[in-house]
């Protein structure tokens, strides 16, 4: 047996052999992450520079924007160097902060679309008590609680539950880092861990989707009882946030099954895809979903871009 104090590293079993075209994957996930990065900084500049859109809508979309470019920073420069080389090593340190950046990442997703989901039901639903509701104070509250929550949770989880753990082997199924791929190699009690994960899961994620579903039910009422104008202003609000939420939730639920159920009888490839999704798409969607469907940042952004051409 041994303990995590003497795991000096992981090795990362899922990457396979590719030959000459690592060179071309290189290229397609440099391509994909140079993207992300520039779109993301785009629309955060263009919500920033102009004073039209400070308003609590879009001050949680930069929130959202900066969250992609955390998360995405924590695994696309890792995948690059990963790909590039021979051996798939990563050092136990490294790894666990991986871990970390993408967990928080993670909560701190889902605790901002949930945020936004509040902010678009009181907005439609309370028009007459919105900007009372809604103020630059509470705005502030509600980013600080998507932002330091998270990493108050996952610093537990990580370092407090997972990180002492004793392992038996240091060989993660991943092309990155997974907390319960760590926790699966321990040879320790891991009852805290579970019971942890479970009391989260029902909690919070659970929690969290059930007033979701209320939010958007009552806001879907609002739609279809209301005028023609009104259905079509809440629909164009509230579809990219829709979209994204459900991108997100499909993501995280093939995460979830892909992590916890022996999936080996999938090709190699579709595993691969399956464990990115959720880090990959979110990032990669949001800032097209967004940009192309509110028609304030649309706006801004052709001007910004093009000068005074329409």
């Amino acid at each position: 047996m041994i303990n995590s104090t003497q795991v000096s590293y992981f090795i990362l079993s899922a990457y396979f052999e590719t030959g000459g075209f690592k060179y071309l994957y290189f290229l397609l996930i440099l391509s994909l992450y140079v993207f992300i990065v520039c779109a993301n900084v785009l629309l955060i500049v263009v919500i920033c520079v102009n004073r039209s859109l400070h308003e609590p809508m879009y001050l949680f979309l930069v929130s959202l924007f900066v969250n992609e470019l955390y998360g995405s920073t924590g695994l696309f420069p890792f995948l690059l160097g990963q790909i590039l080389s021979d051996i798939h090593t990563v050092s136990a340190p490294f790894c666990f902060l991986q871990i970390f950046i993408l967990l928080s990442y993670g909560g701190r997703e889902f605790w901002t679309l949930a945020i936004m989901s509040y902010d678009r039901y009181l907005a439609i639903c309370f028009p007459l008590h919105y900007h009372t509701s809604m103020t630059s104070n509470k705005v502030a509250l509600l980013i600080a609680l998507t932002w330091f929550y998270p990493l108050l949770v996952h610093t537990l989880i990580v370092f407090g539950l997972t990180a002492p753990l004793q392992l038996c082997a240091n060989i993660i199924n991943k092309v990155y880092c997974d907390s319960h791929n760590v926790v699966k190699l321990a040879c320790s009690d891991t009852t805290a861990n579970n019971i942890f994960g479970l009391v989260y899961l029902f909690t919070v994620i659970f929690g969290l989707i059930i007033l979701l579903l209320f939010y958007y039910m009552r806001i879907l009422k609002v739609c279809f009882s209301g005028s023609r104008q009104t259905r079509q202003k809440a629909l164009s609000t509230c579809t990219p946030h829709l979209l994204s939420l459900l991108n997100f939730s499909f993501g995280a639920f093939f995460e979830l099954v892909q992590s916890r159920f022996n999936m080996n009888y999938l090709p190699t490839m579709l595993r691969i895809f399956l464990s990115l999704y959720w880090l990959t798409c979110q990032p990669l969607i949001n800032p097209l979903l967004y940009g192309l469907k509110m028609s304030k940042i649309r706006i801004v952004c052709r001007l910004l871009l093009f000068g005074g051409k329409r």
